[in-house]
């Protein structure tokens, strides 16, 4: 039997009920600067991002559409890896937006540096994940004015599949990496408050990322 994903936006954006999306084809994708394709990584059936814009200040996500999301679970298995043409400042940038708003710039986000999870400088290792709100706060200001708070560790290897759960109610958001129990990174005041948007799978500067099995449960 073929899930598509009409199945997944047909069902109402206030449903309680888990939506679960495979992402084997890109049909349902909003596309904002990257491409997509269907792919098969590391054995499995999933949507490729690649080519996305090498300018920090323009965001490459891929909205899914009909989905309007507030609090709840947010779930996917994915893999990035910096791309062929990356820079060498390129880390692989993979992860998830929520909370999009209508016009496209501003939302929530954590992401992943694949590169910086097993890396000899424990520098780079505390950059391992990274929460972000769109377009006031990127890495750069909140690295800037509150070192530490925003970023986090986790054991991360570009191209490894990676399974990532993220909860929020209202101004607070927790992300899980591989299973964990207790939280990897704790964000207490979503710069966005307590608002809802849309979910985007979202890659960085010269990233290539692969998605599989969303899994969205909105608790309103």
């Amino acid at each position: 039997m073929r899930f598509g994903i009409l199945s997944f936006v047909a069902c109402t954006a206030f449903s309680q009920t888990p939506q679960t999306l495979p992402l084997r084809t890109i049909e349902g994708l909003t596309l904002h600067n990257l491409k997509a394709a269907p792919a098969e990584h590391a054995g499995r059936q999933c949507v490729r991002l690649f080519d996305g814009t090498a300018d920090e200040q323009t965001h490459s996500y891929a909205l899914i559409r009909g989905l309007e999301f507030g609090d709840g679970t947010i779930e996917v298995d994915l893999a990035g890896r910096p791309g062929p043409q990356a820079s060498g400042a390129a880390r692989g940038f993979t992860g998830v937006a929520f909370r999009v708003q209508k016009d496209g710039k501003r939302f929530e986000n954590f992401y992943l540096r694949p590169t910086n999870g097993r890396a000899e400088d424990q520098v780079r290792r505390n950059h391992s994940l990274q929460y972000t709100s769109e377009p006031e706060f990127p890495w750069s200001r909140l690295r800037k004015e509150f070192p530490e708070k925003y970023e986090s560790y986790a054991d991360l290897q570009p191209s490894v599949w990676t399974k990532v759960k993220i909860t929020v109610e209202g101004t607070r958001a927790r992300l899980y990496v591989n299973g964990v129990e207790q939280p990897n990174l704790i964000v207490n005041d979503l710069k966005l408050g307590a608002t809802r948007g849309g979910v985007a799978l979202w890659i960085g500067p010269g990233t290539e990322a692969f998605f599989a099995n969303l899994k969205v449960t909105p608790k309103n």
